[in-house]
């Protein structure tokens, strides 16, 4: 409950930002929006991996949840193009901070032959976060204004720190926070034993990005008024397939629902691409909905199998740190290539699904390293 008040804490301002942007005068700046909030999100899992190991899984996430309280009073008053973007990097803590504390704590909590499907129960109220926040931030802007926007965003924030709370902390033996837990080390930034995880995380997530810079124009350019309805629907479809996905990668193996995600991912591109009407939009949105639906909890859960337990953290934030990447080089990219020319949009969704493709080729060539050095792994 918690993840999902946060998740929609964030996501409910995102169908809007874009227009906000320009309203201030910064229409040349949208590729930011993203990669300024992901960028900083990647700078702080290091440290927040470090404290989620030696401080407390929930001390983390509470800090997450604080600072999205915080951001979002602080959007109306900070009416500029350069507040608004000195916002979006302070913003970017909060995805830093709690999903990384999250994983940890619902490993700790859970079982490791139902990690699969633990990863997936999680990501089901994150992703429910996801459709509820753009859909009520989008008909609040709509009925309301995007200054009471801001302020629900604080309000759901709150909410889900009330409910850390009564959480009771999984990590033993703690230490007490002290300024030198703060100082990171090369080793500290990267656990190298879930890379194979981190690098098709990045590959994958490269196409989110590219989905929350552009679908807000692409939508209103298809005559669809709630910019967040395709959020809805790749979302609802994300809900859906996460009962079963989970518990598939328990069964089947990591790897195999993983190659699965990713050809999803692929087609959902190639339709999106092609979708220059509402209806096809929403069929690429749905299809988009299953293929990150089968990938999250059984990447989430490989990265578990990788690491070791004592560095959970670390783990969990290398994967994030290259789940921000992704996201952050696919904002990037998208806002430098459309540049506000809307026929420039197909291309670019044929792009990420080129990038996803080069992702299955990746997980093909470690499977087949994997299989000559260890036939008998199932995994």
């Amino acid at each position: 409950m918690s993840s999902l008040l946060f998740s929609a804490s964030f996501n409910m301002l995102i169908p809007e930002l874009p227009a906000y942007l320009s309203s201030l005068g910064g229409a040349e700046y949208k590729g930011l929006i993203i990669a300024l909030f992901t960028l900083t999100a990647g700078i702080s899992r290091p440290f927040s991996g470090k404290l989620t190991d030696t401080v407390g899984r929930v001390p983390v996430m509470a800090v997450g949840s604080i600072v999205c309280f915080v951001c979002g009073f602080l959007y109306p008053v900070l009416g500029s193009v350069a507040g608004f973007l000195f916002l979006r990097l302070i913003h970017g803590f909060s995805t830093g901070f709690k999903p990384t504390a999250t994983a940890a704590y619902v490993a700790d909590v859970v079982p490791r032959e139902r990690w699969g499907e633990a990863a997936g129960i999680h990501g089901l109220c994150f992703s429910m976060g996801m459709a509820i926040g753009p859909a009520v931030g989008s008909a609040i802007s709509l009925h309301y204004s995007l200054d009471v926007l801001f302020y629900c965003s604080s309000a759901f924030a709150l909410l889900s720190i009330i409910i850390l709370m009564n959480m009771k902390e999984t990590l033993t033996p703690r230490q007490p926070f002290r300024w030198s837990v703060m100082r990171i080390s090369r080793h500290d930034i990267v656990d190298l034993r879930v890379l194979p995880a981190a690098v098709i995380t990045l590959l994958s997530y490269v196409a989110y990005g590219v989905i929350l810079t552009l679908i807000p124009d692409w939508s209103g350019h298809l005559g669809i008024a709630n910019k967040g309805l395709f959020f809805v629907a790749f979302t609802i479809a994300s809900l859906v397939i996460r009962f079963v996905a989970g518990r598939l990668s328990d069964r089947y193996g990591r790897v195999s629902v993983i190659r699965i995600g990713l050809v999803i991912l692929f087609v959902s591109l190639v339709v999106l691409g092609l979708g220059k009407s509402p209806v096809l939009l929403m069929v690429g949105a749905t299809v988009y909905g299953v293929g990150t639906g089968i990938l999250s909890p059984a990447v989430n859960a490989w990265t578990i199998d990788l690491s070791h337990p004592r560095y959970r953290g670390k783990a969990m934030a290398t994967m994030y740190i290259s789940l921000e990447a992704g996201i952050g080089l696919g904002a990037l990219v998208a806002g430098w290539v459309y540049h506000d020319e809307i026929a420039r949009i197909p291309g670019i969704f044929y792009g990420c699904a080129g990038v996803a493709m080069l992702a299955v080729w990746y997980l093909w060539r470690w499977s087949t390293a994997q299989k000559r050095q260890r036939p008998t792994d199932g995994q």
